[in-house]
């Protein structure tokens, strides 16, 4: 049955320090750099919140982990299980395993390795790894980027996570980018298809091309200065899902201006439409 979810990114306003994962080229290691904002709700009474406004899952940025020790992870686990809410997936938002620097692919793979390790500590069902940025016509990117894939996916399985991607960054850009990587990753291949990330004159063809092999949609409207949806717009991406027969979380994205709930509550007025009993 479909449901509705939300990501964090919806409420990056509202949950504390954000902590974005950068790549320093000239250590050829991984740093934090950390913008600050507001905590109106921190990331243990998240799920009692979102449960009590209606949702029944969540996808959680990784940079809004404050922590990453297992004693936290085990905080958040229990903080889901006794709101009755998913964590349905850890949006793992960094990583680029096309990188022409081998020195880089090698340590984003380790470092996406352990943030499966980390989804399977939290409860998360699922990860969402990044494709690549490399562009979507390099066919050799693809098919690295599959295997790497395929790879990550393994390894996920040994923890009890899914390993899952989504049209995100420059790899997956186009419909027919993503259709070639989940070809050639093969059957284990899984993604999440987001509204906003696929722009022209193809945007409903390609969401209709990769929605069969997706876990979730984010409903990700376009949006007025005011912060209100096109709700003409909207729906008709909600049809093409629903007419290409999703069935699953349909996760709200806001990150307009003013009160996030209430951005989402603009959303998700339209999505209920299309959630089925």
């Amino acid at each position: 049955m479909s449901y509705l979810s939300l990501s964090t990114w919806s409420l990056h306003r509202n949950l504390g320090p954000l902590r974005w994962t950068v790549w320093d080229e000239q250590s050829g290691e991984h740093q934090t750099n950390v913008q600050e904002q507001p905590q109106i709700h921190s990331l243990l009474e998240l799920p009692a919140e979102a449960a009590r406004r209606g949702y029944q899952a969540v996808e959680v940025c990784h940079f809004h982990f404050p922590s990453t020790e297992p004693d936290y992870l085990a905080q958040v686990k229990l903080a889901f299980r006794e709101a009755g809410l998913s964590l349905d997936t850890l949006l793992l938002d960094y990583g680029d395993i096309t990188s022409a620097s081998s020195r880089r692919t090698d340590a984003d793979v380790e470092y996406i390795r352990n943030w499966i390790d980390i989804a399977a500590l939290c409860g998360a069902k699922q990860i969402r790894v990044v494709a690549g940025e490399a562009a979507p016509s390099d066919e050799a990117a693809i098919f690295a980027s599959a295997n790497s894939l395929s790879e990550l996916s393994a390894y996920g399985r040994t923890v009890g996570v899914t390993v899952v991607t989504e049209n995100f960054k420059a790899l997956t850009s186009t419909g027919a980018s993503c259709k070639k990587l989940l070809d050639a990753w093969g059957e284990q291949a899984r993604t999440i298809t987001d509204f906003g990330n696929f722009h022209g004159p193809l945007k409903y063809e390609e969401i209709a091309l990769t929605t069969p092999q997706s876990v979730s949609v984010h409903v990700k409207p376009q949006y007025d200065t005011n912060g209100y949806p096109d709700e003409a717009e909207l729906r008709k991406c909600l049809d093409t899902v629903s007419e290409a027969g999703f069935n699953g979380a349909f996760v709200l994205i806001y990150d307009g201006p003013g009160d996030m709930w209430e951005g989402l509550d603009r959303v998700k007025r339209i999505a209920a439409d299309y959630i089925s009993a």
